[in-house]
């Protein structure tokens, strides 16, 4: 733990335990989600799910890369993730995003962007928690909210809400990001 990092955060007025609280329940989120997006990417077949295979794989490996970037700040902070897989994925920001029954490319769109909808949530509240408070955890919330954002304008214009105003990276995942996972 990086103790005078934790003793600035509280300082300025930023309960750190709820703050941890959060961040571990938003990795899990991000670890879960990396793995229920390669159940739906696998069962995205068909000319429909064709189109739609790459745009999610783009989404499942920047939510890696999340959980991967909050590691670091969640153990600065005094934090820690349980030690039994069950409980951290129980603890979940988010709802799982599981497999729809009735298996077709707009249904996994529906459950895609219903789990883009609750990280931007999620990310949204720790900004606005650390906003002008604790830089770090701001700079690295804001950065994944960017690019929860993008995930659900992506999935959202392709059930027809409206356009993104995105065009689709090819082959490389966001840089806003990247930075955090040196």
């Amino acid at each position: 733990m990086a103790k005078v990092t934790r003793e600035m955060v509280e300082r300025v007025g930023v309960d750190v335990d709820q703050l941890l609280e959060l961040l571990v329940k938003n990795a899990a989120a991000e670890l879960t989600t990396y793995y229920y997006y390669t159940i739906l990417r696998a069962n995205l077949i068909g000319m429909e799910g064709e189109t739609l295979k790459e745009i999610a794989e783009v989404a499942r490996i920047e939510d890696r890369n999340h959980f991967e970037a909050l590691i670091p700040r969640i153990y600065e902070l005094g934090g820690k993730l349980p030690n039994d897989m069950k409980v951290f994925h129980d603890m979940s920001a988010c709802p799982p995003a599981r497999l729809p029954e009735n298996v077709t490319a707009e249904n996994i769109l529906k459950v895609l962007v219903e789990a883009e909808r609750c990280a931007v949530r999620g990310y949204t509240q720790i900004c606005n928690m650390t906003f002008g408070k604790d830089h770090r955890t701001y700079d690295l919330a804001l950065a994944i909210l960017n690019e929860e954002i993008e995930h659900e304008s992506w999935f959202s214009e392709f059930l027809g809400e409206g356009p993104s105003g995105h065009f689709m990276r090819r082959g490389e995942t966001s840089p806003f990001v990247s930075k955090f996972l040196k």
